[in-house]
């Protein structure tokens, strides 16, 4: 199944988060998109729920079902809580931890910078936005690219960096000190019920 290049925001208002990240999509318009959206009655299935919940961490962080499945698989193989593993090693991918820095501001902008050869990890330059970081890495962008208006502007506006990340704003390149604890993962998202669509 390819990458969704649909609207976005007709898919924030349908899985009821912002996948932006900046709440404006339900700002104006909290409800369903279509005709019947602020007056939609139907109840839910148990798998219902379940899927809406893959289906907003998948689109959350821009992944495609065959890679999600993948991820998901890894984490199971892994010592702990299948669910929050899962999270922790989607939030480790490259595309996330240049959006986590504040180098762009949406994880598709992100996926654009790592894609486009601008992100280099320990040095080294990376154009893979699934590229798994590893605790210890540092990220950076190539000296030609610290002057792009794009991060320019999104490390102005960006005023929040995760504990997990050290991030030096002055050189724009930041390392991944540690695994993300569950608290400081996104809170809109019941991993449990991921884990039991999959376990089906």
């Amino acid at each position: 199944m390819a990458r969704y290049t649909g609207p976005s925001w007709k898919l924030s208002r349908r899985l009821g988060i912002s996948l932006s990240g900046t709440g404006k999509e339900l700002e104006k318009r909290p409800y369903a998109p279509g005709q019947h959206g602020p007056n939609q009655r139907k109840k839910i299935s148990e798998y219902g729920l379940q899927l809406q919940e893959k289906q907003k961490l998948r689109h959350m962080y821009g992944v495609n079902e065959r890679q999600f499945r993948r991820i998901f698989d890894d984490a199971g193989k892994m010592p702990g809580i299948h669910g929050e593993n899962f999270m922790t090693l989607l939030e480790s991918r490259l595309d996330n931890l240049v959006y986590r820095m504040g180098l762009a501001r949406t994880r598709r902008g992100a996926r654009q910078l790592v894609n486009h050869g601008h992100v280099m990890v320990d040095g080294a330059r990376v154009d893979i936005p699934s590229y798994r970081v590893k605790t210890g890495q540092t990220i950076s962008l190539r000296e030609k690219s610290q002057n792009l208006a794009a991060v320019k502007e999104a490390v102005e506006v960006n005023n929040f960096v995760p504990g997990y990340i050290s991030f030096d704003a002055e050189k724009l390149e930041g390392t991944f000190t540690r695994l993300p604890e569950r608290s400081e993962l996104p809170a809109e998202i019941t991993e449990a019920l991921i884990v039991e669509f999959y376990s089906r």
